[in-house]
């Protein structure tokens, strides 16, 4: 089934509970500053064309047929669900804002969960028909707002969809008018106490900061959840907001190391001298070369093999 939605004015209780923000600015999100989370995603096509356009029907059908993209899609809807910490066991009613093709619903259906999905590209929600997937899809532009009844969603998730807000592709759009719109509605179609997680690629940081002071704006609460934040490929960004009740921001992947205190006086050590003579000759690469190199791939969000008394051990020669 699929529905067409129109522009239109909602109303609800807004609840303003500023808890998780500060000044605009997320509490209990990642360790370090947003911007010191360098290597944001280059230019993606929002910064070219409008998602109508890129998001015709050649380029649907190889976003749903392309298998790296489907095990990438159901990768991170598994981890926006698990961020949303719906309750085990219990199927739930869920919004899956900029749905596409239907690959992320597909991750919820089999989880047990009931979904409707909304999305403004007509050729992806064709081939989410033609997929005959499980949940009901919307046709509509979320800037326009969430055209439904107050309280009547568990949760929401969305996968690399919000950046598309900050892009104007008319001269009557406005970024943070559309945000706000679009925060505002989806606070009030969401029951109290519930999540909503959006996993996005941005920019820089001003977009980040864009985003996250119009959710505050409509009553969210909650901030930035950043998954390996020290490697530049597996780093993800998800933004998980609270509608009604202030929560404790979950942890990202891969950031434990990132907690540790870092020293504020120069440390001196004397590994320098044992080089100083050794000009031409190879460098030994010992035990603890080893186990430092496993230890930042591990940051880097890599698959690394647990340290034994064997890790660094020279072999003996064979014959």
């Amino acid at each position: 089934m699929v529905c067409y939605m129109t522009p239109r004015t909602f109303s609800g209780a807004h609840c303003s509970t500023l808890a998780g923000f500060e000044s605009g600015k997320p509490v209990n999100s990642v360790p370090q500053p947003l911007t010191d989370l360098c290597h944001f995603t280059e230019k993606g096509p929002e910064n070219s064309c409008s998602i109508r356009r890129f998001y015709n029907e050649e380029e649907a059908k190889k976003y749903s047929q392309n298998s790296r993209m489907i095990e990438i899609q159901t990768q991170m809807s598994e981890r926006a669900v698990e961020l949303l910490s719906l309750p085990e066991g219990q199927p739930c009613f869920l919004l899956d804002v900029g749905c596409g093709s239907g690959l992320s619903g597909d991750y919820l259906s089999e989880e047990g969960h009931y979904w409707v999905g909304v999305d403004i590209s007509t050729a992806m929600l064709d081939v989410a028909l033609d997929r005959e997937v499980e949940g009901d899809l919307v046709l509509g532009d979320m800037g326009h707002g969430m055209p439904f009844r107050p309280g009547t969603f568990d949760g929401c998730v969305s996968i690399s969809a919000l950046q598309w807000l900050c892009n104007a592709d008319k001269r009557t759009h406005s970024p943070p008018k559309r945000l706000y719109t679009f925060f505002s509605t989806l606070y009030s179609c969401l029951s109290r106490g519930s999540r909503a997680v959006f996993q996005l690629y941005p920019e820089n940081s001003e977009q980040l900061e864009l985003i996250t002071t119009q959710a505050m704006k409509a009553g969210f609460s909650g901030g930035m959840v950043v998954d390996y934040p020290n490697s530049a490929k597996a780093k993800k960004f998800f933004l998980c907001l609270f509608a009604g009740v202030a929560g404790v921001l979950p942890k990202g992947l891969g950031s434990e190391t990132s907690d540790k205190a870092v020293p504020n006086q120069v440390q001196y050590s004397g590994q320098r001298c044992r080089f100083r003579n050794m000009k031409g000759k190879s460098l030994k690469k010992g035990r603890d070369w080893i186990l430092e190199k496993k230890e930042r791939r591990r940051r880097q969000g890599r698959e690394v093999r647990a340290d034994t008394k064997y890790t660094g051990r020279k072999r003996r020669p064979h014959f």
